[in-house]
């Protein structure tokens, strides 16, 4: 019996439907963070650029927004949200943070119709039962209201994306922690061919959401290029394209929503690899004086992997298992689909083909997909026997000891 509660941060998507002015003042507010951040960025450079020393500073930085605002070219800044300003120099802040961590690349500059959004961290009101939403400085305001929005809501972010607005509410609350509905373990060997297989001898195929679009969205993207750039043919043609982009990616992450929820609900602990996707996907192209191999073979793998939305299965699989007390393990994938399951040799000889696995030490034979689940499920449970469970191991969610207890069972 538990005593004891946890916190759950949700997000919840909407449609805003917005009328005219209030779509300008969108405009307007999406803008005016852009340029700030722009703005922010370059003075941070100039000062980097005189002194290396000098690290980013979000207070330095937040005292010079009033400054910038009472410059009389700049008056316009005065109609957009304070907070949401503010909110651009913290999301600056944070990229500074991620690549001195080297979690990213060094900030860039933004672009008008390029990720335009901008965030409220308070003073938004939400009206579920007559579907509409207050947001400074634009008044009440209706949505497409799809679902119930639970908790208290802690900040919205507003984005443009495809001619439409969307908002995003993200909200916290309450709830106690459970046991998993389940007690069964299984490992998950991911790839291209079948997207998930499963150790006990079941597999998931993709959904290839990019390849079956790829030929028209070539065909939208010719068409694209035909137009006189920034005309309004070519506004509408560009706008198309991110409709095809946006059907693609909606696709793929309600397959994997569909997919996670699934496994999450019917086993208390899974075991996956720790794969480096950014790695895994990386371009072999090369330099002028070193030239890449097999570029094109490569490329074709490189989309492949990235149609398949690996990360984004992992991320939907931590926190699907968290909610619903379970365990997710991330392993190091060295030899998974090169070990023998029965005698344990290491060779790779072993992997015959790509989808063939025959060891050459005792002549097992069978899937190398399902032979590299039952490796990763089989190092999983030795991480569990031997107790090496680190807390400062980010990909591991700590659980209960009755999680465990009722794994061992």
């Amino acid at each position: 019996v538990y005593n004891y509660s946890m916190q759950r941060l949700q997000a919840y998507q909407f449609e805003l439907m917005p009328h005219g002015q209030q779509q300008r003042k969108m405009r307007r507010f999406a803008g005016a963070c852009r340029f700030v951040f722009n703005k922010a960025l370059a003075w941070q450079k100039e000062q980097y650029a005189s002194d290396p020393t000098i690290r980013f500073s979000y207070t330095v930085l937040a005292n010079l927004l009033p400054l910038w605002k009472q410059d009389p070219n700049l008056a316009w800044l005065k109609e957009s949200p304070s907070q949401a300003l503010q909110q651009t120099l913290k999301d600056l802040e944070r990229a500074y943070i991620n690549f001195f961590s080297q979690r990213a690349n060094f900030p860039r500059f933004k672009k008008k119709g390029q990720s335009d959004s901008y965030r409220y961290p308070q003073g938004c009101k939400l009206d579920q039962r007559n579907s509409r939403i207050f947001l400074p400085k634009l008044g009440w305001m209706r949505y497409r209201n799809s679902r119930e929005v639970l908790g208290e809501v802690k900040n919205v972010t507003v984005t443009h994306s495809c001619a439409k607005w969307f908002v995003s509410i993200q909200t916290e609350r309450e709830v106690e922690p459970s046991l998993p509905p389940a007690t069964t373990a299984i490992g998950i060997d991911v790839g291209v061919v079948r997207f998930a297989t499963m150790s006990d001898g079941s597999h998931i195929e993709p959904i290839n959401s990019f390849k079956k679009h790829q030929e028209r969205l070539a065909r939208y993207q010719r068409r694209m290029s035909r137009k006189v750039k920034f005309s309004n043919n070519w506004q509408k043609a560009k706008t198309k394209i991110q409709r095809i982009h946006r059907a693609i990616a909606h696709a793929r992450k309600d397959y994997l929503h569909k997919i996670t929820t699934t496994i999450s609900q019917n086993h208390a602990l899974v075991c996956i690899e720790d794969l480096q996707v950014r790695n895994m996907s990386r371009s072999s192209k090369g330099n002028s004086e070193e030239h890449g191999k097999m570029v094109k073979q490569k490329s074709g793998l490189n989309r492949a992997i990235l149609d398949q939305g690996w990360g984004e299965f992992r991320r939907q699989l931590e926190y699907k298992m968290t909610w619903r007390g379970g365990i997710l393990l991330a392993l190091p994938p060295h030899n998974t689909s090169r070990t023998c399951p029965c005698c344990s040799h290491v060779s790779k000889d072993n992997r015959k083909t790509q989808a063939k696995f025959e060891c050459v030490e005792c002549g097992y034979e069978n899937n190398a997909d399902l032979v590299g689940a039952i490796n990763i499920l089989e190092r999983g449970h030795r991480l569990l026997a031997c107790g090496e469970l680190g807390q400062s191991d980010h990909s591991v969610k700590q659980e209960p000891a009755e999680v465990t207890q009722a794994l061992a069972a």
